[in-house]
């Protein structure tokens, strides 16, 4: 009988610290990669020309270290339900491992795999992966329920041992010369292959190894003032490993550990309070992840149901004019620029802007929610939507009506103009004080060519409470 195992890599691009991947190399030395390109993922509308980019990246340094363990990554290109057991029966496999994803569309495909794979007589093995605690692991303590609140979520998922990391793919087989002319892998496609194009630098590197240098170099150099720096968008005081995370370039044992070990080493309480500000972060993602596999209906609507009939304006002038950073407010127009340009948005401006086009613009937070999936390399589905769905008080919150000043923001986290100034390069010789307070003139907005504010933040501010208490009282 073959000894041959399939891997197949979704969100955990990586050899070292991947579960799956480690209980695959305790049942046989013969583990062949494979990844599906799948097209119910890429031909959707909301797909980011940089995140596939960044994804291809991640596969090519993937095959690579495959190649260097002793096998290969195979790539495929169709329906997961056909061409994964299709593979499994060419190359004679004994079995297919994977790792469990949370979102709605990934559970449907995994059993429509499963089956089709079960239906041929090939062993099918789980995984989780990609989260600290998987999904049932932390419940209520009262009812056994998922977490609806974040904060007693982190208290219980704080308290909770965690995993280590799991041993690096080594000395490995993977198919003969023979069996790979039966086989018939697809080569890995550019970007432009598969009609999108990204020319722009990304802000992280692809794959493994820069993920992990970026991990070090936080861990040395940014995570014990991370509680000071986290929220100006000027300083390069976060991590940035956002993407990593949402494909597995990293696995998330090996991040946790890092953490903890920059927190043993710290010497003072301020230090370890910047270090467990950041470890609660990795909380969010996980009650994120959570929600959405509990509740799969988040990624369609809102959670509070009072919310499903709000009469949102949508003005899709308004809305273009948020999309190409275009309103008249710097903090929020800098913003949509550095996403336009670099398919990447500091959190404490992800939080600005999404605020602005729910509570000033009045347009629904799923147009927003779209557009960054259209646009983010670092694009998650359970981290965009719970982020958006807090922004629109839409979500699950104990605090569900929160609206940000787009100025009182910018004074507070943008004091000298230096992130507005990066972005909006036609304002940079306007006085620092009228670009945090908002009081540019008029004939300077016109000699920059800067537009009027769009909207009058007082306005619309009282125009949405009213709108607000309407829709929660009826």
């Amino acid at each position: 009988m073959s000894e041959l195992i399939l891997f197949w890599h979704r969100r955990d691009l990586r050899i070292s610290d991947n579960i799956g991947l480690a209980e695959a190399r305790k049942k046989t030395n013969k583990i062949v990669g494979v990844f599906c390109l799948d097209p119910g993922i890429l031909e959707a509308d909301d797909v980011a020309p940089a995140r596939v980019k960044y994804l291809l990246g991640c596969l090519s340094e993937l095959q690579s270290s495959y190649q260097q363990a002793g096998s290969q990554l195979l790539i495929l290109q169709g329906k997961p339900s056909q061409e994964i057991p299709d593979l499994a029966v060419a190359a004679n496999a004994k079995a297919v491992y994977w790792n469990w994803d949370v979102e709605p569309y990934a559970k449907k495909r995994d059993r429509q795999v499963k089956e089709a794979l079960t239906a041929k007589g090939i062993a099918v093995e789980n995984f989780w992966d990609q989260l600290l605690h998987p999904p049932g692991e932390i419940l209520t303590k009262s009812s056994n329920k998922p977490y609806t609140v974040y904060t007693p979520f982190w208290k219980n998922w704080y308290s909770q041992p965690k995993k280590s990391h799991a041993q690096k793919l080594e000395n490995v087989k993977g198919l003969t010369e023979k069996e790979r002319e039966i086989v018939k892998a697809r080569s890995l496609p550019s970007a432009q292959d598969l009609g999108y194009v990204w020319d722009n630098e990304l802000l992280l590197q692809p794959g493994e190894k820069a993920a992990q240098a970026r991990l070090r170099e936080f861990c040395d150099k940014t995570i014990g003032e991370y509680q000071q720096q986290r929220d100006f968008p000027y300083v390069d005081g976060t991590s940035r490993l956002s993407a990593a995370l949402k494909f597995g370039a990293i696995g998330i044992r090996t991040v946790w550990e890092a953490s903890q070990e920059a927190y043993n080493q710290s010497r003072s309480d301020e230090t370890k309070a910047s270090i467990e500000t950041w470890q609660k972060e990795l909380a969010w993602r996980e009650f994120y992840q959570h929600a959405i596999y509990f509740f799969p209906q988040l990624a369609e609507g809102p959670y509070r149901e009072y919310w499903q009939d709000f009469p949102w304006d949508n003005s899709e002038k308004y809305f273009q004019a948020w999309c190409e950073g275009k309103t008249g407010y710097p903090i929020v127009d800098a913003a949509m620029r550095q996403l336009n340009t670099v398919g990447w948005m500091h959190n404490r401006c992800r939080m600005i802007v999404a605020s602005f086009l729910t509570k000033d613009l009045i347009i629904n937070w799923q147009w927003g929610e779209k557009y960054f999936m259209q646009r983010l390399f670092d694009g998650d589905l359970a981290a965009n939507n719970g982020g958006w769905q807090w922004s629109a008080s839409s979500g699950m919150d104990p605090k569900p009506l929160r609206i940000f000043n787009p100025y009182s923001q910018t004074q507070k986290y943008d004091p000298e103009a230096e992130y507005i100034r990066q972005w909006l390069p036609e304002l940079s010789s306007v006085d620092t004080e009228c670009l945090v307070t908002g009081k540019i003139a008029a004939e300077d907005r016109d000699r920059c060519g800067y537009p009027q504010p769009i909207v009058n933040h007082k306005q619309q501010q009282k125009e949405f409470k009213q709108r607000y208490q309407q829709v929660k009282n009826n």
